[in-house]
Formats: structure tokens, C-alpha cells, sequence
């Protein structure tokens, strides 16, 4: 399963019963949080989303709506009994800010914080078996970063009834999943790799653009991501406002979307001036038809 649940669509504050940036991934059995706007473990209680696999954090930049929930949530954490290490990804300063929140009040961590100061250029930062992160730059009033989340190919499948049928040994097995036709002991017995196995599904990804003016920089970075998120503040009739304020419109984010070849938009980061969300879909859909106006507690497949 590789899908995101929203946790926060909300810019700079709560409102109308949204609520600042955080959103959780689900990759293979993990748990990867983008963002830890306030209230974001309140909003995991709700939503019901598991504290158990979260192992990896990414904070995009220092703007508060996008990281004040984080030391909260670190603390319950470590009330909650976890012992299993904590990879953090984030600012550089963040590391001295949540240093001095627990110093200041005494907390000893339970378990190991290991923080990763984010470079400042882009580049990977993590590859497991299963899947790989990597950073890019938006375009914000501060240093802000963008996350492409990819899964890693996984090997052909076997088809038991075939190798069964043939009397494959499974010590061969590895080397069917990695590609390789099979070749019997005498050299007499060739049978094609496609027989014996499947392909695996294709590897999806999920770029997560945080905030940032309207730019083409990253589009590189993110070309042929199946799902992308892109923050929409304003409605398109606020180009300006946007550009002023380093953050983009609806029709902005879709036009990103149609230029990186993705399948699916997700948008969101709406600003606290809007109640009625309805036009940021429509505004969207126009240009990208589909484009999703994200609603809390919703998971979505990548």
C-alpha cells in the first residue's frame, strides 16, 4: 500500500475546523510524516493513524504552521514507552530549537532522536529496500524543501503453478525474481524467464511540494511523480497576493502538475481567509482535471 493521509490543509493557523500542515504517508507497513503543523497528534488520535511505524519525520522549513506540533508529539512519544529510534529530517536550526524545549524542561529522551539537517541543495536522503527520499527546493520566503517519495522496484513475482510444474528448485528462485531464464543443470532444459514469473507492479512516488511561489525550478525533481501535492493559499484571482507572499494559486498548482506529467494532483495549504473551499476544485480541475481539494482525515492512493 502506498497512500497519504491528511492530517492538516490549513495555511498559518486553525480554522473553520481545518488545521495547520501534516500529512502521513504509508509505505509498506511504514509510517513517514511530512510536516507536524499544532494539533497534529491530536489529529492522528482522531484519524486513527498508528504512532507504531513512524520512523521517518521531514520538516520542510521553520514556518510554525509546519513544525509546532512536533515537539508535542516527539514528548508522547517518549511518555508512551517508544525505544525504537526516531530519524528527523528538518532545518538545521530545528535541532537546537527542540535541544532547548527539552533541556529547559527536563525531558530525557527515552529513545534515540536522530536528527539529519536537511542540505542546502537538492539531492537524496534516504534509501531502504523498499524506498527511497529525496529533497529539492521550493521557492518560499525562507528556506523551504520539497520530498519525492519513491518506491524501489520490487523483484518479478514466481508463479508456483509454473515452477511446479517444471520442478524449478527454489534455490533458483532469487534469480528468477532478479530477471534470469532458467537453465537446468545439464544445460539441456531453457525455459524464459516471463514463464516462470510475473512482472512486479511499477513503482509509484509521491512528490510533496511545500510552500512556494509559483516556480518551474523544481518541476526536474518532481517530472512523471504519480501523485503530486502542491499548496494552493489563494484562489487564481489573488495572483499577485500570491507572488507577493512567496505562495501559489489553484490554477498555478495545476499548471505544475500538467508540466510534470503527473496522473494525480492533491492541493491544499488553504488560506484562513476562505470558508468555502468549492472553487479551489473547480479553479484546479480546469487545468488539471484530476486535481483533488484534500479533506481532512481522507487518505488517498498514490
Amino acid at each position: 500500500m502506498f497512500s497519504v493521509t491528511i492530517l492538516g490543509n490549513n495555511s498559518a493557523l486553525p480554522a473553520y475546523n481545518r488545521h495547520p500542515t501534516a500529512q502521513m504517508v504509508h509505505l509498506n507497513e511504514q509510517n513517514i510524516l511530512l510536516d507536524c503543523g499544532e494539533g497534529t497528534q491530536m489529529r492522528m488520535l482522531e484519524f486513527k493513524v498508528k504512532r507504531n511505524n513512524l520512523n521517518y519525520i521531514f520538516i520542510s522549513h521553520l514556518h510554525g504552521d509546519h513544525y509546532l506540533g512536533l515537539a508535542g508529539l516527539i514528548n508522547t512519544l517518549n511518555l508512551t514507552g517508544r525505544s525504537e529510534p526516531l530519524n528527523l529530517f528538518a532545518p538545521p536550526p530545528l535541532e537546537e530549537i527542540l535541544r532547548l524545549q527539552f533541556a529547559n524542561g527536563n525531558t530525557k529522551l527515552n529513545f534515540d532522536l536522530r536528527f539529519f539537517p536537511l542540505p542546502e541543495e537538492a539531492g537524496p536522503l534516504v534509501e531502504t529496500s523498499t524506498f527511497r527520499v529525496s529533497t529539492f527546493l521550493t521557492e518560499h520566503r525562507v528556506t523551504c524543501h520539497g520530498f519525492l517519495i519513491e518506491e524501489i522496484k520490487k523483484p518479478r513475482s514466481i508463479v508456483p503453478e509454473k515452477t511446479q510444474e517444471f520442478g524449478i528448485p527454489f534455490d533458483y528462485y532469487p534469480a528468477l525474481q532478479n530477471g534470469a531464464d532458467y537453465i537446468s543443470e545439464d544445460g539441456e532444459l531453457i525455459i524464459p524467464n516471463e514463464i516462470l514469473t510475473e512482472e512486479a507492479p511499477l513503482p509509484k512516488s509521491y512528490a510533496y511540494c511545500a510552500d512556494s511561489r509559483f516556480t518551474t525550478s523544481f518541476l526536474p525533481y518532481i517530472e512523471n511523480a504519480d501523485t503530486i501535492y502542491h499548496e494552493t493559499t489563494y484562489l487564481d484571482d489573488l495572483r499577485e497576493k500570491a507572488e507577493s507572499r512567496y505562495h501559489s494559486t489553484t490554477k498555478q498548482a495545476a499548471t505544475i502538475a500538467t508540466l510534470a506529467h503527473a496522473k494525480q494532483l492533491l492541493i491544499g495549504h488553504f488560506s484562513s481567509m476562505y470558508d468555502d473551499l468549492t472553487p479551489f476544485q473547480l479553479e484546479a480541475a480546469s487545468v488539471f482535471p484530476n486535481s483533488i481539494r484534500t479533506q481532512e482525515g481522507e487518505t488517498y492512493n498514490i
